[in-house]
């Protein structure tokens, strides 16, 4: 059984919302984030991303970058302001992009039901990126990035989120720039029971986005257990934010790659060998239309890939999940092979790129000269993601991306 509570959320009045509201810390650098929160002193990127604030010679895990993340949480609170609810409550947080909407039920998630895989993973994470987050947390005392879940079904709640959204006004309903509509709800308090009773009816929830999020709040809890001679396992640090949505509603789009350089190749010795695994022709698309496909932009001219059936027949024999995605299928039959990139987790000649970016981005880093050639993929789809995860099994780094996004800083969870 899956655990759920309602939880008193610290947020901002509904005049202030769309100036607090800020992109996840983790889909902007440096650079982005400061422009992002330039002339708006409520921006959340001011406490997710407290580096803007400080002199680029700062390094960005600085215990210094975590103190002006606290001073500023402690800033907007009164200037903005944000407030704490009286009362515990569940949340309903709709998001629609180009006409397509899903809506999902903030509430706070047992950190024990992350460790014991009642919440699976399909991701690894970073130590550096797990440090960074855990120290946030613990200096901010407060989980100001939220997570997004998700779970088979759940149809169930369905009658609650529509009664609640027909019968009920917004809290928060705004337009971002870049299109994204965000409107939130409170849930009435007569339907909490119901909703903690139907999540103890499934068995497993998903990790789509926020890996290093979750992660770090089971560290955080573990520094707090250390320091709390009471602890009794129900205090606030015991569970963590986050959103969960239906199956059926979440978008994943493509994560692209990048690659610096060709491996001291030339383009037509590197066309050669790609060619021994893949059928490479010229075309004017730019993204894949099925699975086992690949767009490769090199010198201004768009390339597509097919796994040939040599490669596909020895993905038969393999029983693992992960091997025949498409992310796996480039690395180990291009990227690795041909252009020596053993870890793309490890490898400073390989970038990702979210989809959401458009492969006018990735004709931009090529063209450039930033980039030597740039790939575009066909998406994961989220029954992969799950099997992957039912399996135990970890996808490649950075196999999916989750459009659209939530925004920081509408529902923080205290600890």
């Amino acid at each position: 059984m899956a655990v759920i509570k309602p939880f008193k959320a610290l947020r901002p009045v509904k005049e202030k919302a769309h100036l607090v509201a800020s992109v996840p810390y983790d889909v902007v650098n440096r650079e982005e984030a400061r422009k992002f929160a330039y002339g708006n002193p409520l921006s959340y990127l001011r406490i997710t991303r407290s580096e803007i604030e400080l002199p680029d010679n700062i390094d960005v895990y600085s215990p210094q970058v975590y103190k002006q993340a606290k001073e500023n949480l402690n800033r907007i609170i009164k200037e903005a302001p944000l407030k704490i609810d009286d009362k515990p409550g569940f949340y309903l947080y709709k998001l629609v992009m180009n006409g397509k909407s899903q809506t999902g039920i903030c509430g706070v998630f047992s950190v024990d039901d992350y460790e014991n895989n009642v919440i699976l993973k399909h991701e690894k994470t970073r130590k550096l990126k797990e440090d960074d987050r855990t120290n946030h947390i613990l200096f901010t005392e407060a989980q100001t990035g939220i997570v997004l879940l998700s779970c088979r079904g759940v149809k169930s709640i369905n009658d609650i989120v529509n009664k609640t959204m027909m019968e009920n006004e917004p809290e928060y309903d705004f337009t971002a720039n870049d299109g994204i509509q965000h409107s939130v709800w409170i849930v009435p308090e007569i339907f909490n029971a119901a909703i903690i009773t139907e999540f103890e009816k499934i068995d497993k929830l998903y990790v789509a986005d926020g890996h290093h999020r979750v992660k770090s709040a089971s560290r955080a809890r573990e520094e707090k257990m250390k320091a709390n001679p009471n602890h009794k396992g129900d205090e606030e640090y015991n569970y963590f934010g986050a959103v969960i949505f239906p199956d059926y509603q979440l978008n994943i789009l493509s994560y692209n790659r990048v690659v610096l350089d060709l491996n001291g190749l030339s383009k037509d010795v590197f066309l050669n060998a790609v060619s021994e695994k893949f059928e490479v022709s010229q075309t004017t698309e730019k993204e894949p239309r099925k699975k086992n496909n690949f767009c490769l932009y090199l010198d201004k001219q768009w390339y597509n890939l097919k796994a040939r059936d040599s490669v596909l027949a020895s993905l038969s024999l393999t029983k693992s999940i992960g091997e025949k995605l498409d992310v796996s299928i480039l690395q180990n039959f291009l990227l690795h092979p041909v252009l020596g990139i053993e870890d793309q987790r490890t490898s400073d000649r390989i970038d990702f790129i979210g989809g959401i970016r458009g492969t006018k981005e990735l004709e931009k880093l090529v063209d450039s000269g930033k980039a030597a050639a740039a790939f575009s993929l066909y998406p994961v789809g989220l029954d992969d993601l799950m099997n992957i995860s039912d399996a135990g099994e970890i996808m490649p780094p950075k196999s999916t991306w989750f459009e659209p996004k939530l925004r920081d800083g509408l529902l923080t969870h205290l600890i």
